[in-house]
């Protein structure tokens, strides 16, 4: 399916990174499954600014003209993106060898994914299905792909560098691990598990990124996701935060959704990354307590002076302490190996935005489109 070009939009707008960009006799060919998502849009526009032809593989054929209007609106030419369907209950998603020929025949070959339900709530059952069989099935369609340079999988700063030589686990090790973390968090850490293991069985070249909690763009503070740190800045904004959760150490990183864009766009085409795992953040985020303290003086709203800790917290109803009971275990004061990423970044001509200024864009974002509305749970994969 070729579709136009449309108009840019009025206003500010992000301009098309100018790292990593492909050379006029360079053609390159990227799958990308979750195109439809707030990581995959912002993804699929940077590998389109760049040049690439991107194929998006959709579950509802009503999200191409969605997303296809959000890229006219963006600026962004869709003339090298096409659309084709996929079953993400099928063993084989549905997509036949006939079809990767096509898609992939003559270039260089990435698959990048980003799919997968990001969702607090989930029946266990829901959560295996989305985060790690059909990352299991997209590693086995990978591994089908002629020219074939890289599969990319999105992984997460707390559930990243799993060890596969552990599967499989026993019923009993899921159990307690879904019990322990709820269904979200443990469905990624078996997915990473199983990504690894099935890469590796499959010798499918693979490079994992392990994103922070990912904010708007970092010029604009567009976002379209209200989950996790997002909601509780909801309740910092309607005075509703009574208490912080965690200590002065609590740290929830960041990164903006443009520059985990361009590094999932840039990590395919750099051949040392093969067999690595990048976790890709800013390591200088503030503390939670000063993260909020920083956004609730620029909402002009109290910040509340008391700070509970997390495993008093755990005790409560979440009707009583107003904090999602999975998103818990994200309270920690563990730091994480991002110095690797942030070197590659660097050596690419990737520079970290300003986490500050971001955060502030994406507060303002947050407050004038998505505080009016209702704040939902809803899975998309």
């Amino acid at each position: 399916m070729v579709l136009q070009v449309g108009e840019r939009r009025a206003g500010l707008q992000p301009e098309p990174s100018s790292a990593c960009v492909p050379s006029a006799t360079t053609s390159r060919k990227v799958v990308l499954f979750g195109a439809t998502g707030f990581i995959g849009r912002w993804t699929t526009k940077e590998l389109l600014d760049l040049g690439a032809s991107v194929t998006a593989p959709l579950r509802d054929p009503k999200a191409a003209d969605e997303l296809s209007g959000w890229f006219r609106e963006h600026g962004t030419s869709i003339e090298n993106l096409q659309f084709i369907p996929v079953d993400f209950h099928a063993r084989d998603l549905g997509i036949s060898d006939g079809s990767l020929s096509s898609v992939m025949q003559g270039a260089p070959g990435d698959v990048i994914n980003v799919a997968g339900a990001y969702a607090f709530g989930m029946r266990n059952t829901e959560a295996t299905r989305a985060n790690v069989e059909s990352a299991e099935a997209i590693v086995r369609l990978a591994a089908r792909l002629p020219n074939l340079r890289r599969l990319v999988h999105l992984s997460g700063y707390r559930v990243g560098g799993q060890d596969p030589s552990t599967l499989p686990w026993s019923d009993a090790k899921r159990r307690r691990l879904y019990s322990r973390l709820g269904a979200y968090e443990a469905s990624k850490v078996e997915g990473d598990a199983v990504v690894q293991a099935t890469a590796d069985r499959l010798n499918v070249p693979l490079t994992v990124v392990n994103p922070a909690t990912v904010t708007g763009h970092s010029i604009t503070g567009e976002t379209n996701q209200v989950l996790g740190l997002a909601s509780t800045l909801l309740q910092l904004w309607r005075g509703d935060l009574r208490a912080m959760a965690g200590g002065p150490a609590t740290f929830v990183p960041v990164v903006p959704v443009d520059y985990l864009a361009r590094f999932l766009a840039m990590v395919p085409t750099v051949h040392a990354a093969e067999g690595k795992s990048y976790w890709v953040l800013d390591d200088n985020t503030p503390s939670l307590p000063d993260l909020l303290a920083l956004l609730g003086n620029h909402y002009r709203v109290r910040v509340p002076r008391l700070r509970v800790p997390v495993g008093i917290v755990k005790m409560l109803p979440a009707s009583l302490s107003g904090i999602e009971p999975e998103t818990l275990s994200f309270l920690s004061t563990n730091r994480y190996p991002s110095g690797t990423a942030r070197e590659l970044a660097q050596q690419h001509g990737l520079e970290f935005p300003d986490t500050i200024t971001s955060l502030k864009r994406w507060a303002d974002y947050l407050a004038e489109h998505h505080f009016t509305v209702k704040v939902t749970s809803t899975p998309k994969f």
